[in-house]
């Protein structure tokens, strides 16, 4: 998918994680937050 000038792809992980890394870096974890992201939240998290 790309959206904005990003590529994005949906790699399998363990049961229940849900982790958004750009360039080898976390951006977002589910674990983490305790819930899913937003959309805006990645878009955002992406441009830093």
């Amino acid at each position: 998918m790309t959206e904005r000038g990003f590529d994005a792809e949906a790699i399998e992980g363990a049961k229940s994680q849900y982790d958004v890394r750009a360039d080898g870096r976390l951006v977002f974890s589910k674990q983490s937050e305790g819930r899913f992201p937003e959309h805006d939240e990645i878009l955002s998290a992406l441009r830093a």
